[in-house]
């Protein structure tokens, strides 16, 4: 069964590439994907990696949270389950 990892603190300039490269340190990455703002197009400093096994997450979380990226500790910890109806952020005001 595999795990989603939250990261977070990635420095602005890492691709997806590099983030999949990072993680595969510490086993088989299903997925990586860098989160980006939807009006400009910019990372927004977080993303989220898929790793094959919970052994394999659990160890990526041992190895790399706290680890300095260019200069950024990496916040890394087991993604929680997106709630359904949020859309995250600030709440609309009618």
């Amino acid at each position: 069964m595999s795990m989603k990892l939250y990261v977070g603190n990635l420095p602005h300039q890492m691709s997806e590439d590099q983030l999949q490269t990072l993680f595969s340190e510490a086993g088989h990455v299903a997925s990586a994907k860098i989160i980006t703002d939807r009006q400009t197009g910019q990372p927004r400093g977080f993303g989220f990696v898929e790793m094959e096994t919970k052994v394999e997450g659990q160890k990526a979380i041992s190895m790399l949270n706290g680890r300095t990226v260019d200069g950024r500790p990496l916040a890394v910890n087991e993604a929680r389950p997106q709630q359904k109806g949020s859309f995250g952020g600030r709440g609309r005001r009618y």
